[in-house]
């Protein structure tokens, strides 16, 4: 189905990126997979490219464009030539924009230029052991000593929690359900210290580790944004992270579909390929179908986004069903090779448990359920307001 929300210049940088995937990336997917983490000069060479942060002030090296398209297509051209654990996106447009948006000009001047050209590589730290989308659950804590913050505590399940040089952390300031702030750590701050790194049912490229946070001494100048005004800040940069989800998700389906395809149709059994049987034919045809549908609300979505009136709803409408879609199309993929999809050396069956990983992080489906449910009128905890009153 053809797609019209992109543009000539749109179209030039498609070709950039494939190029530079290709080249930079996709060889070393394998060896990155064994050794568990992507090599640093990956970064490097995209902040080469003029790749990372690209939203970001030409004062501080960035290109200054904010058209979300573009990072749509590093999504987009990454899940078909490039490899899954070079979590670009993550430093770029989920991590990067927090200090973008709530730094200071001089925490801004500090650290973007060499977040933009890939010597220093973003983490955001927010999920604890005890605490995942409910993060009014958040225990790390942050004591103002008034010269600095005293940071206790740990996280988990940091993605480039290995690689990463600066980390924004979200710690408990006040007593309150709400009352978290976001901190600057470095790497080298004493205290800080990290766990090994996980290992995973998929995503083997990405490094993903614990953090433990052991009385660091966290400068004023730390802070970023408001004290105690964390929950607010997070709650402000959802809807991007999760229509990301819904570009990077389905874009992976695309992935897995076009390898199927391929193999279906030189794939040969009891005479005939694999696409010449008519189930094989349903199932391609069902899964192009409901890609083409959901590109089309994704596509929507990004517009909307970029003119600044995309709904958290429906961009939890995006992500829950895009994460679905690539799980039902992945499982697909996997069935019409046959057995070989069950083997690693077929791309597929990385994408397959790659996959399991969309409907868990940047909020489940369930979380996802709830808010599209409330949108729509069906809030509990107001109907039994609404029963007490009465």
């Amino acid at each position: 189905m053809d797609r019209y929300i992109f543009e000539e210049e749109h179209e030039m940088f498609r070709d950039a990126a494939r190029s530079f995937y290709k080249n930079e990336v996709l060889p070393h997917g394998e060896r990155w997979r064994e050794q568990g983490i992507v090599d640093r000069e990956a970064f490097l060479k995209a902040g080469e490219q003029g790749m990372l942060l690209m939203w970001a002030d030409e004062e501080y090296g960035g290109a200054g464009v904010s058209d979300f398209r573009y990072e749509q297509i590093l999504i987009e051209e990454i899940a078909k030539h490039g490899d899954p654990g070079f979590f670009m996106t993550l430093h770029s447009r989920l991590v990067g924009p927090y200090i973008g948006e709530l730094g200071t000009d001089a925490q801004k001047a500090r650290w973007l230029p060499k977040c933009i050209s890939g010597e220093h590589v973003l983490a955001v730290a927010i999920t604890e052991p005890g605490a995942g989308s409910d993060v009014s659950g958040i225990r790390t804590k942050a004591e103002d000593k008034g010269d600095h913050f005293l940071l206790n505590g740990s996280k988990t399940f940091i993605s480039n929690g290995i690689l990463a040089d600066i980390v924004v952390v979200v710690a408990r300031t006040s007593s309150s359900s709400h009352g978290l702030s976001l901190f600057v750590l470095e790497r080298g701050m004493e205290g800080f210290e990290r766990g090994k790194n996980l290992k995973k049912m998929g995503m083997k490229s990405q490094d993903t580790a614990e953090l433990f946070f052991n009385n660091v001494k966290v400068p004023k100048e730390n802070l970023l944004g408001e004290l105690n005004r964390g929950f607010y800040q997070l709650m402000h940069f959802l809807a991007e992270e999760r229509l990301l989800g819904a570009c990077q998700y389905l874009a992976n389906a695309e992935a897995a579909f076009d390898a199927t395809m391929e193999y279906t149709q030189e794939r040969k059994a009891f005479g005939q390929t694999i696409a010449d049987f008519q189930n094989t034919r349903f199932k391609l045809a069902d899964m192009r179908t409901e890609m083409d549908v959901a590109q089309t609300f994704v596509d929507r979505c990004v517009l909307d986004h970029n003119d600044g009136k995309l709904a958290a709803e429906d961009a939890a409408k995006a992500k829950l069903f895009c994460s679905e879609l690539e799980a039902r199309v992945t499982d697909n993929c996997v069935q019409l090779h046959g057995g070989n999809g069950y083997m690693d050396e077929y791309p597929v069956s990385r994408m397959y448990t790659n996959a399991r990983i969309s409907r868990i992080y940047a909020g489940s489906s369930e979380i996802m359920r709830e808010i599209i449910a409330r949108s729509i009128g069906l809030d509990p905890r107001k109907k039994a307001k609404s029963d007490k009153a009465a």
